[in-house]
């Protein structure tokens, strides 16, 4: 059994955390952390956990989570989380960091994209990227892993064997991506409220989102080459999944069939990525850990199709499939339903 805690337990990837975490057969929920919540039942503050769990919910400093906890979620924003991620591994417990605080490789990147100086920039580019299928290696052995983020998933398990394998054409890569509103986040906006989503949809964030330089950066690590990414995230009025429609230039005559081949070779291993011959959907994999992958050929171009939850394989799922990895269980436990 390891102790586990949740830092930041008022938002949906933290819901979700706590939901797998709940059922999972080797962890012990050792702690939920809020500022806001702090004193509340956790079954008070998000009723569908009901009578599961007698946790309170507490504002407990960094140095007391990890007296607690053999490894803690830190679901924090962005420049918050950093900080306590340093306390946290000062004191010798174990972190998968839900934020974008460790997920690029470089202090300038950072800096120029979330727009505030890193409070830990010594690390960057040293901390694993939370994906298993392409850093498991590194995962094994880490104190601390960057979670990816929601769309980069769905965007860099199509692309990366196709770019480490030569198949497709870097500089000519198009994606048109589409999120549920819980990407959001749980803290009130304008944008996200039911009368601005509701019999809507509207692209966002276009040349401008953090994502993007996420996916090239992650990208060029696996392929050893730098792509060029057109991005355009759009909002859609669903509770939750993400639809991202790839499109690619294939190189030497590459065909669908050669390309379909290669992802089912590469992530043949891999219980959660899937090459499907359907048109996926993102009904098809919500509440589930999977990304289902399909390809297409249209006039020149490979179409490749990606579907996950956003807050299961694009967040909390990823971070439990990152922990079973760092504690030697098999990588499914509690992510199968």
């Amino acid at each position: 059994m390891i102790r586990v805690g949740v830092m930041g337990g008022t938002g949906y990837t933290a819901i979700e955390a706590i939901r797998i975490l709940l059922r999972h057969p080797q962890v012990e929920l050792a702690a939920v952390t809020s500022r806001q919540a702090e004193g509340v039942a956790l079954g008070d503050l998000h009723p569908q956990f009901g009578e599961r769990t007698n946790l309170i919910v507490e504002d407990l400093p960094p140095e007391e989570v990890a007296t607690r906890c053999d490894l803690v979620l830190c679901c924090l924003p962005h420049a918050a989380s950093a900080p306590i991620v340093i306390e946290l591994l000062a004191h010798g417990t174990k972190v998968i960091d839900l934020s974008a605080d460790y997920r690029l490789s470089t202090q300038e990147l950072y800096e120029h994209w979330y727009g505030v100086p890193h409070p830990d920039p010594g690390r960057l580019g040293a901390v694993p990227y939370g994906l298993p299928e392409l850093f498991q290696e590194q995962i094994k052995s880490a104190k601390l892993v960057a979670n990816p983020g929601c769309y980069p998933t769905s965007v860099i398990l199509p692309l990366a064997p196709l770019l480490q394998h030569k198949l497709v054409e870097p500089d000519q890569i198009l994606v048109d991506s589409k999120s549920g509103v819980s990407g959001a986040g749980r803290t009130p906006k304008l944008a996200s409220l039911f009368t601005e989503v509701n019999e809507s949809i509207a692209a966002y964030g276009v040349g401008a989102h953090r994502h993007q330089p996420e996916m090239i950066d992650v990208l060029s690590r696996v392929a050893k080459v730098k792509p060029r990414i057109v991005f355009t995230p759009h909002l859609t009025p669903m509770d939750r999944g993400i639809l991202s429609t790839i499109y690619v230039r294939p190189l030497h005559g590459v065909s669908a069939n050669q390309v379909r081949e290669c992802l089912s070779t590469f992530y043949a291993p891999h219980p959660f990525v899937r090459i499907v011959p359907h048109l996926p959907a993102t009904k098809h994999v919500a509440h589930t850990n999977y990304c289902d992958i399909s390809v297409r050929e249209n006039d020149g171009w490979i179409i490749l199709l990606s579907v996950l939850d956003n807050l299961v394989k694009g967040a909390s799922g990823a971070a439990v499939q990152c922990m079973n990895i760092m504690h030697g269980f098999d990588q499914t436990t509690a992510l199968m339903w």
